[in-house]
């Protein structure tokens, strides 16, 4: 799962005029890297290789050369070598939570998961607030197949790092496929607006779109049921405001309320649908009890005019031929909705997020 982490201060360098002057050896070091990392790019990695190897010898004080040499042997699957190279480093004062990501997955990928769940919890440890070592945890977990700790551990990973958006996709992906498909829902649409233009924002917008289809369904002219989740336990927290559960007496209501006079589930329905929720929602005194960022982002959206776009775009992948036939038929509701959302992303930071363990 890690990604390559750039020697920022070597791209800094970029557009200096190193060449045309007589370069110190750590100048030269810096060279070197930068062209190791462009060759990375390329796929070259054993050239790329060579040349942090020189680099490394050139400026050995220097972590971040050991660090882009693990990477590279990480991409070659020479996990020995990776492990070798940074094992090293998360012991200097440099250290990021990157560098104890990528030693973790180099551990899990060479066969040793006992050793990467060690190392991201030891970079948890030091850095309390990173996104990262949580996501990697909850992978581990998720891949022995103990989904409850795979779960605790996305859903600390979005209440300390509200805005990295890989917590919310797997934490949909499980839910939506559970009996408390309600969380699902909600880690599936913070996501897409977190992660708005991606591969995973189209598979994350037809397992909402399925969900929906799955979840609320007509037996006849007049019965609607809605199964979003089957949590009815009450149990009351000492000290506090007793609680209802959320999904079943809470979510699962407002949305059978808002299904009344449709007669299946389409794009369309569920752009009035949704409407309908936002309406129904805000009517109860649950919505001011314990605030909600995306439905009240919902809100937002819908005062400012763009809700039946916004609808029809959040579940598009569901029935691209139903998107686009709306679309064709609505180009300045379209285009109107892409400035003002362009304009207007969705705002998580520390105090103004949702995960499960607030309701």
């Amino acid at each position: 799962m890690s990604k390559h982490l750039r020697l920022a201060s070597l791209a800094l360098a970029l557009g200096t005029s190193l060449a045309a002057f007589a370069q110190t050896p750590k100048q030269d070091a810096e060279a070197k890297g930068l062209n190791a990392i462009r060759l990375m790019d390329e796929g070259k990695l054993d050239e790329a290789i060579g040349l942090l190897q020189e680099a490394q010898k050139l400026d050995p004080a220097r972590s971040d050369y050991a660090y882009e040499l693990g990477y590279a042997y990480y991409q070659q699957k020479k996990y020995p070598q990776a492990l070798q190279m940074l094992e090293p480093l998360i012991k200097l004062p440099n250290a990021s939570d990157r560098t104890f990501e990528l030693l973790g997955n180099a551990y899990d990928d060479n066969g040793n998961p006992k050793k990467a769940i060690e190392a991201y919890e030891a970079g948890m440890r030091k850095f309390p607030a990173s996104g990262r070592l949580p996501l990697e945890l909850g992978i581990v977990y998720m891949g022995q197949k103990d989904y409850d700790k795979a779960i605790g551990y996305f859903e600390n990973g979005i209440r300390v790092a509200p805005e990295f958006s890989s917590n919310y996709y797997w934490a949909s992906k499980l839910f939506c496929n559970s009996s408390e498909a309600v969380w699902g829902m909600i880690y599936g649409e913070l996501f897409i607006n977190l992660e708005p233009n991606s591969k995973r924002t189209f598979e994350i917008s037809q397992l909402l779109y399925d969900t929906y289809k799955s979840q609320i369904t007509f037996a006849g002219a007049d019965t609607v049921k809605v199964s979003f989740s089957k949590n009815s336990i009450i149990v009351p927290a000492k000290g506090k405001k007793l609680k209802l559960p959320y999904g079943s007496m809470v979510y699962e209501p407002v949305m059978l309320m808002s299904t009344i006079g449709e007669k299946g589930v389409n794009l369309d329905a569920l752009d009035r649908i949704r409407t309908n929720f936002v309406v129904n929602y805000y009517r109860l005194p649950a919505s001011k009890d314990i605030p909600n960022v995306l439905f009240d982002y919902q809100r937002q959206i819908k005062q400012a005019g763009h809700f039946e776009a916004y609808n029809h775009w959040l579940l598009l992948a569901g029935d691209e031929t139903g998107f686009t036939q709306w679309e064709k038929a609505n180009s300045e509701k379209w285009n109107g909705f892409l400035s003002w959302y362009k304009a207007n992303p969705l705002q998580v930071n520390s105090k103004h997020l949702f995960y499960r363990a607030q309701y």
